[in-house]
């Protein structure tokens, strides 16, 4: 199954109504540093619940994507909500996501700027593959294949990336990653206190930090 296009969208996606803040892992928690387990049982209340959680955190964050060890949870899982270079919103969620292998003469690199929300405050130019191919399922256990561009498939490498234990920091050179670490440890409680503003103006708690 591939991502279906809709004529419309709600601004805040159901999930976001459904869900409840939780607290962001920050970088330096072991769990941001494990392989995350494979989900073994779909179509449960518990999955269910964990995805609408993961919607809501991420809104009053205002990220473009959040994964499920990004909240405490070691589950191979991660979702967004994001447009991409051309405009188009992308919403979703998958679940033992697996990466394509690109051909070697098709690999495309970008450097752009990029941020986690587990690394509170800084950003960084990254690069990443252009265009990638993730597969996985849904919470109901349906096959999903999502392919992204640009931004977008920015975000589907890094998410990804989170759920086998790796940060963004990890991408840069030791100079710039402990002038990323410095930076956070400035601006982490400005970036704790947009959040907190931004799940007020949702109507949601902001949830501990």
């Amino acid at each position: 199954m591939l991502g279906e296009p809709v004529d419309s969208f709600p601004r805040l996606a159901p999930e976001v109504e459904r869900g409840a803040v939780r607290r962001i892992t920050v970088v330096g928690e072991e769990i941001l540093r494990r392989r995350c387990r494979e989900v073994t049982e779909f179509g449960t209340p518990e999955l269910s619940t964990l995805i609408d959680d993961m919607f809501t955190t991420n809104a009053a964050a205002n990220g473009a994507g959040l994964a499920a060890n990004q909240i405490g949870v070691d589950l191979r899982v991660f979702m967004w909500d994001m447009p991409d270079d051309w405009g188009v919103r992308h919403v979703g969620h998958i679940i033992n996501p697996v990466l394509d292998e690109v051909p070697t003469e098709q690999r495309e690199l970008v450097e752009e700027s990029e941020g986690c929300l587990s690394v509170p405050g800084p950003y960084r130019m990254v690069s990443r593959l252009d265009r990638t191919v993730v597969r996985g399922q849904t919470k109901d256990g349906n096959p999903l294949v999502i392919e992204g561009r640009g931004y977008f498939a920015r975000c589907l490498q890094h998410e990804t990336d989170h759920l086998n234990g790796h940060l963004y920091l990890d991408r840069l050179a030791q100079r710039e990653r402990k002038s990323a670490l410095r930076e956070m440890e400035e601006a982490k409680e400005a970036t704790f206190a947009r959040r907190a503003a931004r799940a007020k103006e949702l109507g949601v708690s902001p949830g501990p930090r």
